[in-house]
């Protein structure tokens, strides 16, 4: 008896599902504490349009890498990051110049919501060509930057402080719903797939019948 074992193109090895593509750029939620520290630990506080500028480029810097670290290579290290800390370090400066540095639920929420503009506006100049309908990012951004700020200040972290960007679970929340945000407009696309051994087996039997 002659087996042989047939080869066939799978399409699904090794092809990531969006929920373990949405669950890496989840991850990525820890790169806005980091951030945070870093622009308050370059810049001061948040207080000063000095600071503003400094501090936030320092965070842009610090979540751009992050981004493109969980991003399944869709975003382009070279263009993502620069653009990240300019739009983040301009945002931060033009939002907190908007509400005069202050701390209250209304301003921190304007103040994110105009950094996130910016920022967002950056950084879908910077998405890849295939990328669809990337205005949208801005406008997520936007929204998403005010969400975080008000969830910050509502559970009670020190928003007197003038931290450079909102707290962990602010973070968490925006990066879940910009991992979402992100499939929309640039969905993952693996390699088609490869060359595996098949489960099935073809038989001959020789011999008299």
């Amino acid at each position: 008896m002659i087996g042989s074992r047939q080869l066939h193109r799978n399409p699904s090895f090794r092809n990531p599902t969006f929920l373990s593509t949405w669950l890496l750029w989840l991850v990525g939620f820890l790169a806005f504490p980091i951030a945070s520290l870093a622009g308050t630990a370059v810049g001061g506080r948040l207080s000063n349009p000095v600071s503003a500028l400094i501090g936030g480029a320092v965070c842009g810097v610090v979540i751009g890498v992050g981004q493109v670290l969980v991003s399944r290579r869709r975003l382009d290290p070279l263009i993502w990051v620069p653009l990240s800390a300019i739009g983040m370090g301009l945002g931060l400066l033009l939002g907190s110049t908007v509400v005069d540095y202050g701390t209250t639920l209304a301003e921190l929420a304007l103040m994110g919501a105009v950094t996130g503009l910016v920022l967002g506006t950056a950084q879908a100049v910077a998405l890849p060509r295939r990328a669809r309908r990337r205005w949208l990012w801005a406008l997520g951004v936007a929204a998403l930057w005010a969400l975080g700020w008000t969830l910050t200040t509502l559970v009670g972290v020190d928003v007197d402080a003038q931290h450079t960007n909102f707290g962990a679970i602010g973070a968490a929340a925006v990066t879940a719903l910009s991992g979402l945000l992100l499939h929309f407009l640039l969905p993952y696309h693996p390699a088609s797939g490869v060359w595996l051994p098949s489960r099935r087996v073809t038989t001959s039997t020789l011999g008299p019948q």
